[in-house]
């Protein structure tokens, strides 16, 4: 490697390790990223300055798919499955002997293998004795990371060979294993595995054209954690091909986002708040990219206005099922900064998604439309109360309210920094008169600007 002899390497973390180096690293891959730790990865940019990183994983840990989501990192998604592959069958269940001996017979009787994940080294025996009385006629063997390596490999390779009917194991079977014959999977004490970890382990089965089943066991009788029900609620609801995606974004909301200069891979931004740090984040990306390229920094962008309308508004999983597809249109409405962007997308989603639009995408829709325009219009915030609509402006009026006031029409009222909108509007719906008035509010704000500014040169004359 140090002499650039071969054209690649293909390592473990022994690659990590400082008497490692290389003579001109181009590009790196990290393959199942969950395995390495934040310092790893790290150790392996510091090895070139300016190296490409590719990072193939199923799910991606909170820290990375934040990045991604914030523009630090560009994302792609596979979500073409292997043909004939089939969803696993995934069950929740408190632990019973007879339900472990159903699900293990069952298997064997159609010829197939059984993983069952006891993740305890100290009772890992027991647990063996235990399934051996349960199921007397299959051969059990035992494998965990504590034995010797070699005795290790040999009961791997027995067991994919075929000399073994169930593998007692703990998550050493996480990554890496592909044994088709393998199509039932018992994890004891699931509540105690993390989210992507299940679903990592749930991948393990299923990987040919076998129906396959994985049976997530809790202790009779235990009271769940919120975030471990959270957890298996989630792995039970994922059911699909290709829901690796739609784990880690879930991940990405029950663990937090992590600490992007830190080592904490997950974790909640409790100091500033998610939205804001994430707009500060996005800011430093623009910044930084500019300065690379050679141009002048994006000026600061204000904070979007808030807008409190009391209306449902979403976009429905019946009418985009597809939780990728689904955050990209949520995506896009959070980034439209013009009508223009707006109106283009109620089109979309007919051609797309069906032909009648639901009335809290409808909803979702003016709510974005409202944003646009308050921000053009320099308003603060708009909010809707039992018979107004009160829009909240950035700047005092001044001594224009009553010049404002004859230009808004609609009834609206004008104080020093509030304008309020009638929702009794007689014919003119409430909301068609609301973005009426924010257009003329930020064409009245454009003149006053205009007008500012002619007397500004005026005085310097």
């Amino acid at each position: 490697m140090n002499s650039g002899v071969g054209a690649g390497v293909i390592g473990t973390h022994r690659l990590v390790q400082k008497d490692v180096d290389f003579k001109d690293l181009g590009i790196l891959i990290i393959d199942e990223e969950h395995r390495f730790g934040v310092a790893h990865k790290e150790r392996l940019r510091e090895l070139r300055s300016e190296v490409d990183v590719l990072t193939l994983t199923a799910t991606p840990i909170p820290r990375t798919l934040h990045m991604a989501m914030s523009g630090i990192r560009d994302i792609s998604t596979i979500e073409t499955p292997p043909e004939e592959r089939l969803p696993i069958k995934t069950y929740l269940a408190e632990r019973s002997d007879d339900l472990v001996k159903e699900a293990v017979q069952r298997e064997l009787d159609r010829g197939g293998q059984v993983f069952f994940l006891h993740n305890r080294v100290k009772s890992i025996h027991l647990a063996a004795g235990a399934l051996r009385d349960l199921v007397p006629e299959a051969r059990i063997l035992t494998g965990h990371g504590q034995m010797p390596e070699d005795e290790l490999a040999e009961i791997m390779e027995r067991f994919a060979d075929g000399e073994g009917d169930v593998l007692v194991c703990t998550t050493i079977i996480e990554s890496g294993l592909d044994i088709p014959n393998v199509n039932t999977l018992v994890v004891d004490h699931a509540d105690r595995f993390g989210l992507a970890q299940l679903y990592q382990l749930r991948g393990r089965i299923g990987r040919r054209s076998q129906r396959a089943y994985a049976y997530l066991l809790v202790e009779r009788g235990r009271r769940l954690t919120d975030t471990a029900k959270r957890r298996l609620e989630t792995i039970m609801a994922a059911t699909e091909l290709g829901a690796g995606f739609r784990i880690a974004m879930k991940d990405l909301e029950i663990r937090g986002a992590g600490n992007l200069l830190g080592g904490e891979q997950s974790g909640h931004i409790q100091a500033v708040g998610f939205d804001l740090y994430t707009r500060l984040l996005s800011e430093a990306v623009a910044e930084l990219r500019a300065m690379r390229e050679g141009g002048a920094p994006p000026p600061p962008q204000t904070p979007d206005p808030i807008i409190d309308l009391g209306l449902p508004a979403s976009i429905p999983e019946e009418l985009v099922p597809h939780m990728p597809a689904r955050m990209a249109m949520y995506q896009r409405l959070a980034r439209a900064t013009t009508i223009e962007a707006v109106d283009d997308l109620p089109r979309e989603f007919m051609e797309r998604f069906g032909h009648r639009l639901p009335d809290e995408l409808h909803n979702l829709l003016f709510g974005v439309r409202v944003r646009v325009l308050a921000k053009t219009a320099g308003v603060e915030s708009v909010t809707r109360r039992t018979d107004r609509v009160t829009l909240k402006l950035v700047d005092e009026v001044g001594g224009a309210r009553i010049a404002l006031e004859r230009a808004l029409g609609h009834g609206t009222t004008v104080g020093n920094q509030q304008v309020h909108v009638p929702l009794e509007q007689g014919r003119t719906p409430w909301g068609q008169a609301l973005l009426e008035v924010l257009e003329e509010l930020a064409a009245f704000r454009e003149r006053a600007g205009e007008l500012s500014e002619m007397l500004a040169q005026a005085s310097t004359r």
